[in-house]
C-alpha cells in the first residue's frame, strides 16, 4: 500500500490549484472540447506556461532549474496531471534521457552548457545508439570516434534515429578504442548534429510517417570535453540512460491502457461485437493485465522509495517492459478485431480523431491513417525499443534466476 506523505498531499493541492488556474476556461467541463485553431494556439503557449510554472523537469536539483522535488512529489505531479488530462512537454529525450544523465554523469561546465537550453527548449535531442548490425546487441557497435587535436572525428551509421531530422545535438554511443573488450571501449558523447558530416535520412513507416531516421557521420566533429562520464565509460553511461527511459510514471503508465480499454468496451457494446464469447474473454485478459501493470508499478515504486537495488528490483524493470509492451500488441490486435473494417477508415476510433495515447494524431495527406491505426502500427514497435522481449528475459534468467548463460554463435565474444 502506496502511503503520501503530508508534505506530498500539501504538494498535490498546490499542482491542482496551478492547473486550474492556466489551463483554458471550460477544461475540467463535462464534454469540454476545443476547436482546431484553439488547440493550435494551446499547443504552442502551454509549454511556455509549464516553464514560467517550474514543471518542466521538476524533480531537477533548484541550482539547475529544477524545483528538486522528491520521488513521491514527482509522482505526485504525473498523477494530477493525468487527472487533468493535462499535456506536460513532449521533449522526452531532452528531458527524461539527457538531461538526468548529465545530472548523473555531466561535469560541472557540461551541465551549465546544456542544461538550461534543455529547460527552455532551445535544444532539441536524437539518441544515437542502434546501428544497422547492433540492435540488440548493442555492444557490438562499429561507429567509431578518433581523437584529433580537440575534436572527436566521428564516423559510422546509427539507425531508429527518432527525430533525428529536428535534433540540435545526439547523445551518441561510438567506440573509441577498438583494442579494448566490446563493453569497455565505448565513449558517450554529445554531438552537433547541424554540421557538414551529418547526413539524416527518414526511414518511411506504414503510416506515412518518417519520425525514425537514419544518420550517417562522415568525419563528423565533436568538441573533445563533449564525453560525458568519462573516455571509454560509455557503457555505464548508457544503461543509465535506459533506466531512465523507464521514467516515474509508476501511477500513471498503466492509465492510457485503461482509457483504451473504456473505448474497446464502448465500441463492441455499439456493434455488437460484445456479444461474441472470444471478443468478452480477451476484453477482460485485457483489463486484468492492465491491473497487474498497476499493481507492478506501485511495486516498483516502492522499492525505489526504500532506496532497494537488488536483482529483484532490477528485475521488475525488466519484466514491466516485457508485460507493457507484449500486453499492448495484443490489445491493439484486439481493438482491430472490434471495429473490424471500420478500422481502416481515416476517422476510426474516438470522436475527437485521438487514440487514447497515440503521441499524436499522425495522418498525413498522401497516406490517411487514423491515430488507432497509427497506433496499432507502432506498438509493433514496442517490444523492440528500450530492450528487446528477447534480451529482457536473458536479464531476468541470468542475472536474477541464476540461469546459464544463452550459448554465443560459434566464433563468438564477449
Amino acid at each position: 500500500m502506496l502511503t503520501y506523505t503530508p508534505e506530498a498531499e500539501k504538494f498535490r493541492v498546490e499542482v491542482k490549484s496551478w492547473l486550474r488556474d492556466n489551463l483554458p476556461q471550460g477544461w475540467f467541463d463535462e464534454g469540454f472540447e476545443m476547436s482546431g485553431d484553439a488547440r493550435k494556439k494551446f499547443n504552442e503557449s502551454w509549454p511556455q506556461k509549464l516553464f514560467e510554472g517550474g514543471w518542466i523537469c521538476a524533480t531537477w536539483p533548484k541550482e539547475y532549474g529544477g524545483k528538486g522535488l522528491s520521488i513521491l512529489e514527482g509522482v505526485v505531479l504525473a498523477e494530477e496531471f493525468a487527472n487533468a488530462r493535462a499535456p506536460m512537454r513532449a521533449d522526452f529525450f531532452g528531458d527524461t534521457l539527457v538531461g538526468p544523465t548529465l545530472l548523473q554523469w555531466g561535469t560541472e561546465e557540461q551541465k551549465k552548457e546544456f542544461l538550461p537550453k534543455i529547460l527552455s527548449g532551445q535544444m532539441r535531442w536524437c539518441q544515437g545508439f542502434s546501428e544497422p548490425n547492433s540492435g540488440s546487441d548493442l555492444a557490438s557497435l562499429k561507429t567509431q570516434a578518433v581523437l584529433d587535436g580537440d575534436e572527436w572525428v566521428i564516423n559510422g551509421q546509427k539507425v531508429w534515429t527518432t527525430q533525428g531530422h529536428h535534433a540540435d545535438y545526439c547523445f551518441l554511443l561510438t567506440r573509441t578504442d577498438s583494442e579494448a573488450p566490446k563493453h569497455k571501449g565505448i565513449s558517450y558523447l554529445l554531438v552537433p548534429m547541424k554540421q557538414p558530416g551529418v547526413e539524416v535520412r527518414g526511414i518511411v513507416q506504414p503510416d506515412g510517417t518518417a519520425e525514425f531516421c537514419e544518420v550517417f557521420f562522415t568525419d563528423a566533429r565533436c568538441p573533445k570535453d563533449n564525453v560525458v562520464g568519462g573516455v571509454n565509460n560509455g557503457w555505464q553511461v548508457a544503461n543509465s540512460t535506459l533506466a531512465f527511459e523507464r521514467g516515474m510514471s509508476a501511477t500513471t503508465g498503466y492509465r492510457r491502457f485503461e482509457e483504451e480499454y473504456r473505448q474497446m468496451v464502448a465500441k463492441a457494446k455499439s456493434n455488437g461485437a460484445i456479444d461474441e464469447p472470444g471478443i468478452r474473454q480477451r476484453l477482460m485478459q485485457y483489463y486484468t493485465k492492465i491491473q497487474i501493470l498497476r499493481y507492478n508499478g506501485l511495486r516498483s515504486l516502492g522499492a525505489n522509495l526504500e532506496g532497494k537495488k537488488d536483482m529483484g528490483v532490477i528485475s521488475l524493470g525488466a519484466t514491466n517492459k516485457m508485460f507493457w509492451s507484449e500486453m499492448h500488441q495484443r490489445a491493439m490486435e484486439l481493438a482491430l478485431d472490434i471495429y473490424g473494417p471500420e478500422a481502416m477508415l481515416i476517422d476510426a476510433g474516438p470522436a475527437d480523431g485521438t487514440w487514447p495515447g497515440a503521441l499524436r494524431d499522425k495522418r498525413r495527406p498522401g497516406y490517411p491513417s487514423s491515430s488507432m491505426m497509427s497506433t496499432f502500427f507502432f506498438s509493433r514497435s514496442e517490444t523492440i525499443w528500450g530492450g528487446t522481449s528477447q534480451i529482457q528475459r536473458n536479464i531476468v534468467g541470468e542475472r536474477v534466476l541464476g540461469l546459464p548463460k544463452e550459448p554465443k554463435p560459434e566464433g563468438g565474444k564477449e
